[in-house]
């Protein structure tokens, strides 16, 4: 049955101002577009304003800048689109990862569980992991040798975590995720690959993040870590001792080479490639499809992908592309002979 709230009990749960029917009904969170008439819309951004006049909404959440375009039901708020995260988390319908210990769950009886664990079917705990109070641990996990897991920490489907790996409180998992696979380490003796044991292991903090099929790999003699606070998108490829701040987030397909060091607070775009050993300082902004090949020491936003254009003027660049050492030389030359030129005149 669907849970319904009425209009006061949300707005005393955001702090927000209420202008309206305070027992209209509300089940879900739609779309201004969407929206019917129980439902809740948010304006967190000024050019869906247009939508205010058409939305069948029961109520929208608005700044107070806002408020005077919608006459309806409404909740006025510093900022609707945190007042919407946070109202998404309190009407949430996710279902747990796993809801007991199931029978089919291979527990080894030297790993030690907290309180109130859950673990799915076909789960696999390994001697000496630690597990701490309330973990959801999914259908065929795998956690490895004397690893560790904080509190309230969620891990859904087929999540890999490999030996002596420590993973903070209230973190979340999606599907796929690898912990603490081998980082990429090898030396080559004539022509012939010899494997370097990556020794280290992985340290996430609390509240962290990490998106479906997603990759961390363990350090090669110190550690990877993931501070606090950092959320990480799908498919990202983070390789070994790599370091990335506190409340950093990093967009999907992005790729962080080895001893890679990422500062507080950046945010990272989508298909951007960090070469090795370069550092990347606090409240860096870069944009998606960048390449950094040398380390960022100032804030700000950075950019190196190239937007797209129509196939023919995209050829038409790349044939001008082709040709800079030719034009650079005959720049050279021009501003060789307005040289000769000039002191002739003198």
């Amino acid at each position: 049955m669907t849970k319904q709230y009425t209009l006061s009990q949300l707005a005393e749960y955001l702090g927000a101002s209420l202008e309206g029917n305070a027992d209209q009904p509300i089940v879900k969170i739609a779309t201004l577009l969407n929206a019917k008439n129980q439902d809740i819309a948010f304006l967190a951004n000024k050019k869906y304003r247009n939508q205010l006049e058409s939305t069948e909404a029961g109520a929208v959440i608005l700044s107070a800048d806002e408020a005077e375009y919608f006459a309806g039901n409404k909740l006025i708020c510093e900022n609707p689109y945190v007042a919407y995260a946070k109202l998404a988390q309190y009407m949430d319908t996710t279902p747990s990862a796993a809801s007991s210990i199931h029978s089919s769950a291979c527990i080894d009886e030297e790993a030690s569980l907290g309180q109130s664990v859950k673990i799915a079917a076909n789960a696999v705990i390994e001697s000496g992991a630690v597990i701490g109070d309330n973990v959801e641990i999914g259908a065929g996990c795998f956690i490895g040798k004397n690893a560790r897991i904080g509190a309230n920490t969620k891990l859904w489907a087929n999540v890999t975590i490999y030996h002596d790996v420590v993973i903070g409180e209230k973190c979340l998992f999606q599907s796929g995720a690898v912990i603490g696979s081998d980082g990429f380490g090898y030396a080559n003796e004539s022509g012939e690959w010899v494997k370097i044991p990556q020794i280290g292991t992985v340290i996430i903090g609390d509240r962290v993040e990490v998106g479906a099929c997603t990759s961390i790999d363990r350090g090669a003699i110190d550690d990877t870590i993931i501070h606090d606070n950092v959320i990480l998108d799908n498919q990202i490829q983070i390789a070994h001792n790599v370091e990335i701040g506190y409340g950093t987030a990093i967009a999907g397909c992005s790729v962080m080479a080895g001893s890679v060091k990422i500062g507080k607070y950046c945010q990272i775009g989508g298909m951007v490639a960090i070469n090795g050993h370069n550092e990347v300082c606090d409240g860096v902004i870069i944009t998606g499809m960048s390449m950094v090949t040398k380390g960022i020491s100032q804030p700000g936003i950075y950019s190196s992908g190239m937007p797209h254009t129509t196939n023919k003027e995209w050829r038409k660049n790349i044939a001008h592309l082709r040709n800079l050492s030719d034009f650079k030389a005959r720049i050279k030359a021009l501003e060789s002979l307005t040289e000769q030129l000039q002191h002739t005149d003198k």
